[in-house]
């Protein structure tokens, strides 16, 4: 994929001053970044689905046996009604046709067949089903990042897959070397 600018692939992380109910405190793994728009899935808001459920809902369940344990995520407001794979081709069972890929280690999908490769999968360590993704119009994610918004964030597998969501915000700005509690203080006391 051609890239545009030096923030994607990476990630955006959330600003304190960022009251959107859709990002407060998100990670933003940012696919693509161009002119005409961005897209990314946020990596850090667990679902109200299970794997399990998604993939009986769409009759993918395997023959014989259970679907393994798959994080699934919110991955952004932008039509949650889709879904998408993200995981580690090193460490998977699943074949790498109709994938993109962001980094050596990371690759992502909409393929339905890919879907249904993963339910049947012995492995799925580091691998993620996100609904739905955040998308931004053209210039929008710029004026973003220049009202300070986002923090753009080099890319970390480790954050992506190693990481509790509930830690990855934190995760993603110590990759910059900032504590977030002294963010979060002194954005507290402006």
């Amino acid at each position: 994929m051609n890239m545009v600018s030096p923030v994607a692939p990476g990630f955006l992380v959330a600003a304190p001053n960022l009251l959107d109910p859709n990002f407060v405190q998100s990670v933003v793994l940012l696919i693509d970044h161009r002119p005409e728009g961005s897209l990314g899935f946020v990596v850090n808001r667990p679902a109200n689905v299970t794997f399990r459920g998604v993939v009986e809902e769409l009759q993918m369940t395997p023959e014989g046996r259970s679907p393994p344990e798959v994080p699934v995520l919110v991955g952004g407001p932008v039509a949650p009604h889709t879904g998408w794979i993200v995981f580690d081709p090193t460490s998977s069972e699943i074949s790498l046709d109709s994938t993109i890929e962001v980094s050596e280690r990371i690759r992502v999908s909409a393929s339905k067949e890919l879907l249904k490769e993963l339910a049947g999968a012995n492995n799925a360590d580091r691998h993620m089903l996100v609904l739905g993704y955040a998308g931004w119009g053209a210039g929008q994610l710029d004026a973003e990042l220049k009202q300070g918004a986002w923090i753009p964030v080099d890319l970390s597998e480790d954050v992506v897959f190693d990481r509790p969501c509930e830690d990855r915000w934190r995760a993603a700005l110590q990759v910059l070397g900032i504590d977030p509690m002294l963010l979060v203080s002194s954005a507290s006391e402006a």
